[in-house]
């Protein structure tokens, strides 16, 4: 499977990211198959960094799930909403999976996520609200066994 990385940079060796609070899955390096999105996060990095340069990292992921501990979010139910609840409240948080594979908490549903946080909407509201809103893919790689699995393939800045 191709996978791709947003960033202002560009990155070879990918590794797990410590430095930023309130991921969806907790520290790990994030991949999206989705070409566009990786694109739109470039661009994104670049502006909040306020740096000169976007680049998108394209990965080869083999998926061979032997001995990995892997988790697959096939939609936005109560447990991927309880793993990203528990993740972005407490940085500390270990799932306990090498991989975890699910929808993306971008900022409209970052929003209705934060409202559960901070007590004003229930999660089952939150969940309904959820389904009508489009929710791009991630792909968290949490561990240094995981990352093992990915080939750098090349990269290009985005313009």
């Amino acid at each position: 499977m191709i996978l791709y990385h947003g960033s202002d940079v560009e990155v070879k060796e990918p590794k797990i990211i410590t430095s930023e609070k309130g991921r969806d899955f907790g520290q790990a390096f994030y991949l999206t198959p989705i070409k566009e999105q990786a694109e739109k996060m470039a661009k994104r990095k670049k502006r909040v960094n306020g740096t000169n340069s976007a680049f998108v990292s394209v990965f080869e992921w083999n998926e061979d799930k032997n001995g990995i501990n892997y988790k697959c979010f096939k939609k936005a139910d109560m447990e991927w909403l309880d793993t990203i609840i528990e993740c972005r409240n407490n940085p500390k948080y270990k799932h306990g999976y090498d991989i975890v594979e699910g929808k993306i908490a971008d900022d409209n549903v970052g929003e209705t996520i934060l409202f559960v946080l901070e007590n004003v909407m229930r999660k089952e509201d939150a969940l309904e609200r959820i389904k009508y809103q489009k929710i791009n893919s991630q792909v968290a790689f949490c561990t240094k066994t995981a990352l093992e699995q990915l080939k750098f393939l090349e990269s290009y800045e985005v313009k």
